[in-house]
């Protein structure tokens, strides 16, 4: 069934069909409506679920780690500043295995206060032990929240699942969604069913004090469950797409790449600008292409380097900065390549901070610069230039 609906309200049609027990989240723009949304569903009875109203995205995380340590599957949602305060609980979540999914509407960070879309938030917590998947539409939002169940709960996996998707560019959007009906849901995510939870009848410990000689057998574990994901989220994708006719999921997503000389590589909904202008590239008779990255960790390292080992020249465009460094996708797009034959020239560029708009010129001067010379972390369409160390 198709309906234009918002961004958010996708969301929470999702995680309705997802039927989770525990819901609980702290509203904060741009997230807000999709919590809305699950409330109103919890109230009418559309949605059998618990839902927690709590003080902070803190105490959001909080809940969602206790509820799924007794086996519930759970979900909140988040954003900017709140998921940076949730950060502490996404390190024990991922640290505990707990298979949580929360739907991050991103958005820039302070100060100075800015409400408007960036990734510098999900990427800043890159290193939680999280999966994270990036959405280009509201399509894949929506299509993103049921693999992310079905992801996490593997009991090869058993971890936590991030789903980031553009703050108001995608969630306050309407467009057409392709809606699941429930009973084809549970066939595709049939209920949850933890291997170990908390229980009287079997009594456990969770997050008990490790000395020095067993911590680092802890996160061994947890990069090789980030490691064997990568299969399962392919898996799943691929199940997806078999059942529902969209392969929506996945490592990366490649556009007009099979002849390119030069190829663009983005996250989120900016993909789509880019497409454009790559479509105009090859009507000149310019090979260029694009490589969406769908799943930010775990690094599809193995898959990016065999969709771009021909390329000559790569191009990345992204919506945060390490800063000191560089564009953290910058990084490890240079990594992919480090000690192989035939290195194509990587520029990065930083685009779009604070939910400046991106235009299709600013896309295509771009792609023609860095064609030309080598660039690192430039920030495109500046209106501002340090002159004499002040700001003019």
């Amino acid at each position: 069934m198709k309906k234009i609906i918002e961004g958010s309200m996708a969301v929470a049609e999702a995680i309705r069909v997802c039927r989770p027990h525990v819901i609980s989240a702290y509203p904060i723009t741009p997230q807000t409506h999709i919590v809305e949304n699950l409330s109103q569903f919890v109230a009418d009875g559309k949605l059998k679920s618990e839902f927690v109203n709590v003080e902070s995205e803190f105490g959001a995380a909080s809940v969602v780690l206790g509820a799924s340590a007794t086996g519930a599957r759970t979900f909140s949602c988040t954003t900017s500043q709140g998921l940076l305060l949730m950060l502490e609980v996404l390190y024990n979540i991922a640290g505990l295995r707990f298979p949580v999914v929360i739907v991050v509407a991103n958005r820039a960070v302070s100060a100075p206060i800015n409400i408007w879309c960036d990734h510098q938030d999900a990427v800043t917590a890159r290193d939680t032990g999280w999966i994270q998947l990036w959405a280009e539409d509201n399509q894949e939002v929506y299509d993103m929240c049921l693999q992310a169940y079905r992801i996490g709960e593997n009991p090869e996996v058993s971890l936590p699942v991030m789903v980031n998707f553009d703050g108001f560019i995608l969630t306050h959007a309407f467009e057409p969604v392709e809606l699941i009906e429930q009973k084809d849901a549970d066939k595709f995510l049939p209920p949850y069913k933890p291997v170990q939870y908390l229980t009287t009848k079997n009594p456990l410990t969770f997050g008990l004090l490790v000395d020095p000689e067993y911590y680092t057998e802890t996160r061994y574990r947890l990069q090789k469950a980030m490691e064997d994901s990568k299969k399962v989220i392919e898996d799943v994708a691929f199940e997806f797409k078999k059942k529902f006719g969209r392969y929506s999921g996945g490592l990366v997503e490649k556009y007009r790449l099979d002849d390119a000389e030069t190829a663009v590589i983005s996250m989120g909904s900016v993909t789509g600008t880019i497409k454009d202008v790559v479509d105009n590239f090859r009507d000149e008779g310019k090979n260029v292409g694009v490589l969406k990255i769908r799943t930010l960790r775990p690094f599809p390292k193995e898959a990016i380097y065999s969709a771009l080992k021909d390329v000559k020249n790569i191009i990345v465009m992204e919506k945060s900065i390490s800063l000191g460094l560089e564009g953290v996708l910058s990084t490890e797009i240079k990594g992919c390549f480090y000690g192989k034959e035939n290195q194509p020239k990587i520029s990065g560029f930083i685009v779009g901070l604070g939910g400046r708009d991106i235009s299709k010129d600013s896309v295509r001067k771009t792609i023609l610069k860095a064609e030309k010379e080598l660039v690192e972390a430039e920030f495109v369409d500046l209106k501002y230039e340090l002159i004499g160390g002040k700001l003019l």
